[in-house]
């Protein structure tokens, strides 16, 4: 989710004086009512480009995930324990807890195995990618930039809004059915719908809401499959003052990415405990862990 968690939008703001910290959130609201909104499209690219920039920053923190999972059918949900980190330049999730209780080391043995695996596949991915000089994630799929979620649909409609006491600029997002696409990816973001909230002076994504129009699948729905009107929300918090990681992601409805992600009800996932950690995966001394979202 990351995934379409990942590319979207803004313009920097002055640095506020000692006096406009004092403000109260009705005068910002009112002052910032005031001034000109950016070029959508030049705003998007901006945020795509410190998006970018953040990315190498993330990948020096290790934190928490938290998947809760309750089922349409009444059948008992599930959580899942992961610990989300950097490796060899690949973001991997490795599985920690399942229902409250810890892997057994047999089951650690295989997540291991599961992990250098994925990795080695996606390097080798990145590899072939690199060259043909294509774009790629950090998981060596294919990247859609700002740009070509311009050409499969429009941002409209932006405007200023406070979330948090913070100065964010509010896109809408819809897809152009009619748009032509290269690939079943861009299908699933030509039929996507929402609204993005960005920071004004990180030019970061701090939260985005967006609904599928319509059902789809990717490789017979091995890769991916999502239920017409599947709808999700994103939240991302800013950490150590330095870099926007996510917090907190809930969807409902029916969805599958790979063997990694399913769900056909209702899920919760909170991200927490953020530390930042070396190379060697040794964690630093002297960094707080953010409060688990409630």
């Amino acid at each position: 989710m990351k995934m379409l968690l990942s590319a979207l939008l803004l313009l920097i703001l002055h640095s506020a004086s000692a006096q406009s910290l004092v403000q109260t959130q009705a005068s910002l609201a009112e002052e910032s009512s005031h001034a000109s909104l950016p070029d959508i499209g030049s705003l998007m690219r901006e945020v795509e480009e410190h998006q970018k920039a953040s990315e190498r920053i993330q990948k020096d923190y290790l934190y928490r995930e938290v998947i809760r999972q309750q089922r349409s059918n009444g059948r008992k949900g599930e959580t899942r324990e992961y610990d989300v980190f950097w490796l060899r330049g690949v973001q991997v999730h490795k599985l920690v807890r399942k229902d409250g209780k810890d892997l057994t080391a047999e089951e650690q043995r295989k997540e291991s195995e599961r992990i250098d695996k994925d990795v080695a596949k996606a390097l080798e991915r990145k590899r072939k990618a690199d060259t043909k000089g294509k774009k790629t994630d950090s998981e060596g799929r294919e990247e859609v930039t700002v740009s070509r979620f311009l050409e499969l649909g429009a941002f409209s409609n932006p405007r200023r809004e406070l979330l948090n006491g913070r100065s964010t600029i509010v896109v809408d997002y819809a897809g152009n059915p009619n748009a032509k696409t290269r690939n079943r990816l861009e299908s699933v973001i030509r039929d996507l719908a929402g609204t993005i909230w960005i920071d004004e002076r990180d030019l970061a994504v701090v939260r985005l809401e967006g609904r599928f129009a319509d059902s789809f699948k990717i490789g017979a729905g091995l890769v991916m499959s999502i239920r017409k009107g599947t709808a999700f929300s994103v939240q991302q918090i800013k950490v150590n003052n330095e870099v926007w990681l996510p917090s907190r992601i809930e969807a409902n409805g029916a969805a599958r990415v790979l063997l990694l992600f399913h769900f056909d009800g209702s899920i919760l996932i909170t991200d927490s405990d953020y530390r930042k950690f070396k190379a060697t995966s040794t964690i630093l001394p002297g960094d707080a862990a953010v409060q688990r979202p409630q």
